[in-house]
């Protein structure tokens, strides 16, 4: 519904207290990873002595904790690649997409260019690097100082939009749940546009996704001008993130009728998360590896690569069964045979309308199978950076963290489908039985 208040999950405390607790953890968690990775040598006991020491300066010092929020060049390099995927989103080219209609019977309309907006940024990057006219290793050198900025933009970001939402919704998907707190954290608008550009497109797509593989290129060219070569570790960390990536923005169209779009609103838990925790978070095992280099050998290095490409295929082969099976309106074949399914019936705005729930395939295994290869994808590029040795297990925050949001996810999406499917969606649980684990849960 994208309603704020119907948001539900595995984890408690969503009313006011734990939107507060995150927006109050989040926005310092952020460096305190950099800071471990940065200054401590992703080792978080020396972190702690650190931090603890007479005479640390929090702010302020070349090695405080949190970096200043007036660096030009960091307000320089986000200005500048924020035109750019603005002007992409434009100037690209692409196919009119029509989303799913809203519960409010707005449907949201989008240009399909992606892909066109990746490949083009890849080239830019790349070309200028090429050509002497950038550096792309400044961005690790200055990562800290980057993440202070879009920290201070996205926070103010997030303000414009809740105001905007009071003031100035873009559509009826929109209001107010009387609480200014979860307004700020949720959103107020399910599809909020400024001056044309549809905001989670931009914040969740082209500023967030689009960082994450411009990021870890620019942390590998740092490694390259640290070593004089890209170790083999690096190599299959930045190339199956990349590989992943690929298959996000070529399905973009498909992300466009996902959760994070259509039941999310455009508050600090979307758009902070996609402008500061994202190009932080989904990084940090490339940018801890640009001082940690490991050699895989040929063997190591072919078998992570094989991994990881086998999981991100199942992920993308899962949606893409689903988007065919639904697009085919249930008359296809499913791994050979014709797909066992749910005929749901639903009201919107007083309306009967119906929808295919697919239980064969990838969907007969769990109702969110398409998670463990995500899960999985993550580990395979995060292996290589290191082995949990040393006190230094902070690359693996990133598996941990993405774990958790999406079994979060996978309830939130349960509870919402119930609520939506009813009685069908019992029938449907009852064929798989099992959320995402086949099996066990």
């Amino acid at each position: 519904s994208g309603d704020a208040k119907d948001s539900v999950g595995l984890l408690p405390g969503r009313e006011t207290i734990g939107p507060l607790l995150l927006m109050a953890v989040t926005p310092v968690f952020i460096f305190v990873l950099w800071h471990i990775m940065f200054h401590c040598n992703g080792d978080m006991v020396l972190f702690y002595s650190t931090v603890t020491a007479d005479g640390f300066q929090w702010y302020g010092a070349p090695n405080s904790l949190f970096p200043s929020p007036f660096d030009p060049l960091a307000w320089k390099i986000i200005g500048v690649y924020m035109a750019v995927e603005l002007l992409f989103m434009k100037a690209m080219p692409g196919a009119k997409f029509e989303a799913t209609m809203t519960a409010k019977g707005n449907t949201p309309v989008y240009k399909a260019n992606g892909m066109q907006s990746f490949l083009g940024s890849l080239a830019l990057l790349l070309g200028l690097a090429y050509y002497g006219v950038i550096n792309p290793a400044v961005v690790y050198d200055k990562f800290g100082e980057l993440l202070m900025s879009m920290n201070v933009f996205a926070l103010l970001f997030c303000a414009m939009l809740l105001v905007k939402g009071y003031l100035a919704p873009s559509s009826t998907d929109s209001g107010s749940t009387g609480n200014m707190i979860i307004d700020f954290y949720w959103g107020t608008e399910l599809y909020p546009r400024v001056f044309g550009w549809d905001v989670k497109t931009f914040t969740n797509c082209r500023f967030g996704m689009m960082f994450w593989a411009l990021g870890i290129l620019c942390f590998a060219f740092k490694q390259y001008e640290d070593l004089g070569h890209i170790s083999s570790s690096m190599f299959v960390c930045v190339a199956l993130q990349l590989i992943y990536i690929t298959k996000f923005f070529w399905w973009e169209t498909g992300y466009w009728c996902s959760m994070d779009i259509q039941h999310d609103r455009a508050g600090y838990y979307i758009c902070w998360g996609c402008l500061v925790w994202l190009p932080c978070v989904y990084t940090s095992q490339t940018f801890y590896l640009v001082k940690h280099p490991v050699q895989l050998g040929t063997v190591g290095t072919i078998l992570n690569l094989v991994a990881g490409f086998l999981a991100i295929w199942i992920n993308y082969d899962a949606d893409r069964q689903r988007q065919f099976f639904r697009k085919c309106n249930g008359e296809c074949t499913i791994w050979g045979s014709a797909p066992r399914m749910i005929i749901a019936k639903y009201t919107s705005k007083g309306e009967e309308r119906m929808s295919l729930l697919l239980a064969s395939g990838w969907w007969g295994l769990s109702r969110h199978f398409h998670y463990i290869p995500e899960i999985l994808a993550s580990l395979f590029w995060t292996v290589p950076s290191v082995g949990i040795t040393e006190n230094q297990v902070i690359p693996y925050f990133y598996v941990v963290y993405l774990t958790i949001l999406l079994f979060d996810r996978a309830w939130r999406d349960d509870e919402r489908c119930r609520s939506k499917y009813g009685r069908y969606w019992e029938q449907y649980c009852d064929i798989v039985p099992k959320k995402v684990i086949p099996g066990v849960i």
